[in-house]
């Protein structure tokens, strides 16, 4: 026997200005986040990320220019003793806000795909060498265990269709 649901409360508002939808516009290319995590492991130079990554040379000027323009990351100056001045890139404060994302997106992979042996990199807290994970606490503080408990509803900046 088939049940009817309600109609979900989501079809009434409009994703036009969904900020989902904005930072996936942005962060929605597998190579971008491949970069995110290189210049989060300390891999700021551009030969070093392609000799780390095999990310094709205009891809990879391509998603370092777009992620410089958005302001996620930005070119510092460098220059090794007899060579031309080159940029290395750093994480802006909006780029050091992704590290979440990246923690978020890294769990889920060691979860799901990381091979028998375990995965290939940890993350630990500088000060006490445990490993961080990802967690959701709502604004009172309470630890959200269960994601069935999270209702998503439409904020300040919502339109009704």
């Amino acid at each position: 026997m088939t049940q009817t649901t309600a109609r979900p409360e989501a079809l009434d508002w409009s994703v036009d200005t969904c900020t989902i939808g904005r930072a996936m516009e942005i962060l929605g290319e597998k190579w971008t986040l491949e970069v995110l995590r290189e210049v989060f492991n300390g891999i700021r130079r551009f030969a070093d990320m392609r000799e780390r990554t095999d990310i094709p040379r205009q891809v990879l000027t391509n998603r370092l220019h777009s992620l410089v323009a958005c302001g996620v990351l930005r070119r510092e100056p460098y220059q090794e003793p007899g060579a031309r001045v080159r940029h290395e890139y750093r994480l802006t404060a909006k780029g050091l806000d992704l590290y979440p994302v990246l923690v978020s997106v890294k769990e889920w992979g060691d979860r799901y795909l990381a091979e028998p042996e375990g995965p290939p990199l940890t993350m630990v807290h500088r000060d006490c060498g445990a490993e961080i994970h990802g967690e959701l606490h709502c604004g009172s503080g309470h630890a959200v265990t269960a994601y069935r408990e999270i209702v998503p509803r439409p904020g300040p900046g919502a339109q009704r269709r």
